[in-house]
């Protein structure tokens, strides 16, 4: 492993940060922002753009396709947009195929001159990778672009891609639901009674999952666990509870080594595990 991969392998102290805020603005506008930032604590790139493309099996073909957002470098000639909003570029696109045949979550990494049937340029000159993930008939695909004059993405940043996908995606499935809830109920309640609500699902869910893995944490251990995965820094926490920053670290170690997670972000992909994620996504 080279040097630059073991750098960036390395803990940062505001990874956490980076994490616990990402987690905390699913369904708020500024996720994506959010996302790049987090996505650029381990590797660089220029945009990052999320959307939700809707599945017809029967016909083979994708019917619909939004763009959920954006964040970071604006579309220029040479970062042309992987989301085929025109229905009729929609199923000349070549990511199409691989949408249509998703069964488990993937990682993508696009040729930066791929064309579509007809010979055209389709994805612009811009470096590219996408991670897709499908539930139903619903597939999250979230595109990560770099200049053509940046270096492409090497092996071991594919290998770091796939790992955070394990992460991003889920949260991704939660943002685009939230997001097609609100077109429901556009308007909605205050803010804040959507933080409590927030807050209170949050509980729920992880509860839920320590009941699931049969596994206990001490009161304090639970209300850390909980803080963090609600949006709090490490030194938020510290600071609400009247304990030092290392006793926070503590408490998320013990934690980490009951629920037999690790990594810098084991305890979001814990509470995000596949089997418990909700049947109504």
């Amino acid at each position: 492993m080279t040097q630059q991969a073991n750098a960036k392998d390395e803990v940062k102290p505001h990874i956490y940060q980076e994490l616990a805020e990402l987690v905390s603005s699913v369904g708020d506008d500024v996720f994506l922002n959010n996302m790049h930032r987090f996505i650029n604590t381990s590797l660089t790139v220029s945009r990052v753009e999320l959307s939700e493309w809707t599945v017809d099996d029967s016909q083979a073909t994708v019917s619909d396709v939004k763009l959920l957002g954006h964040a970071d470098t604006e579309l220029n000639p040479q970062m042309q947009t992987v989301c085929p909003t025109r229905a009729r570029h929609r199923n000349d696109h070549p990511l199409v195929k691989r949408v249509l045949e998703v069964e488990d979550d993937l990682l993508i990494h696009l040729n930066a001159r791929m064309k579509n049937e007809k010979g055209h340029d389709c994805l612009g000159t811009s470096h590219q990778c996408c991670m897709i993930s499908r539930k139903a008939n619903r597939c999250c695909v979230i595109s990560l672009h770099r200049l053509q004059d940046d270096k492409d993405y090497s092996l071991q940043e594919l290998s770091v891609l796939k790992c955070l996908s394990a992460t991003l995606l889920p949260l991704s499935e939660r943002h685009a639901r939230a997001h097609r809830q609100s077109r429901v109920k556009r308007g909605g309640g205050p803010l804040s009674h959507r933080t409590v609500y927030f807050e209170d699902q949050l509980q729920h869910d992880f509860n839920e999952r320590l009941r699931a893995c049969d596994v206990s944490l001490s009161a304090r251990e639970k209300e850390v666990c909980l803080m963090f995965l609600a949006g709090s820094a490490v030194a938020d926490i510290a600071e609400q509870l009247y304990i030092k920053s290392s006793s926070v670290e503590t408490y998320l170690k013990r934690s980490a080594v009951k629920l037999g997670i690790s990594g810098r972000h084991g305890l979001t992909k814990w509470l995000l595990c596949a089997e418990w994620r909700s049947p109504d996504a």
